[in-house]
């Protein structure tokens, strides 16, 4: 499989097969000066319903769109999507969040969203262990480097791509992904904002920073 930041918690996912996932499309506007989403996909989904991550209508192609809590499948592919929170007021703040799961090429992917929280105990299981978690770091309207820190040490997934973070195309009042990268070790700074994963061949704990393709 590979995997394509495209910007803010927005990836394309692309199997073997051809079959294309996108993450959390956003809108451009006010702080996110990312350019439009242009991708042709399959299936979208959504992690909850602000702007900057459920533009669905922006990805071509009339894909499946998947923005509900629980088990689903498009295209053979078997999501499960598990309810949280975007905040740490039981959504009393700004709502739900879905931490989406999803299997392509025999690499787990999770996505978390906006997740706002640690995890339960309850919850981590649930999730499992990913082989890559696409993380949220900023803080501010979400988890930030510390809190992300934690989950990361619940799920404990092979490879880490840091997403929802403060850079050139991103003016939102949130951490840089420097914030999250301190005292990290097993960093791979990419020059490049695709990754391909063979399921045979995950490192056993790294974290990649790509660069987002639609930045300006």
């Amino acid at each position: 499989m590979k995997i394509k930041f495209l910007g803010h918690a927005s990836f394309l996912i692309t199997s073997d097969s051809g079959t294309r996932i996108v993450t959390d499309p956003y809108v451009v506007g006010g702080p996110l000066t990312y350019k439009p989403i242009s991708e042709t996909a399959d299936i979208v989904t959504v992690s909850h319903g602000h702007g900057d991550h459920s533009n669905a209508g922006a990805v071509k192609g009339s894909p499946v769109v998947i923005k509900a809590p629980g088990k689903t499948e498009a295209k053979g592919i078997p999501f499960s999507g598990l309810a949280t929170f975007h905040d740490q007021s039981q959504g009393k703040e700004r709502g739900a969040n879905i931490v989406f799961c999803f299997t392509v090429d025999g690499v787990k992917v999770c996505h978390v969203g906006d997740l706002g929280h640690q995890l339960s105990v309850e919850q981590a299981a649930e999730v499992g262990t990913p082989d890559l978690l696409l993380l949220v770091i900023g803080g501010n309207y979400a988890i930030g480097p510390a809190e992300a820190t934690k989950v990361a040490q619940q799920l404990k997934p092979k490879v880490i791509i840091p997403m929802h973070y403060r850079n050139e195309a991103c003016g939102y009042p949130i951490a840089p992904v420097e914030d999250f990268l301190k005292d990290k070790k097993n960093v791979k700074r990419m020059n490049s904002s695709e990754l391909a994963l063979d399921a045979k061949k995950l490192p056993s704990d790294e974290i990649v920073v790509l660069k987002p393709a639609m930045a300006t």
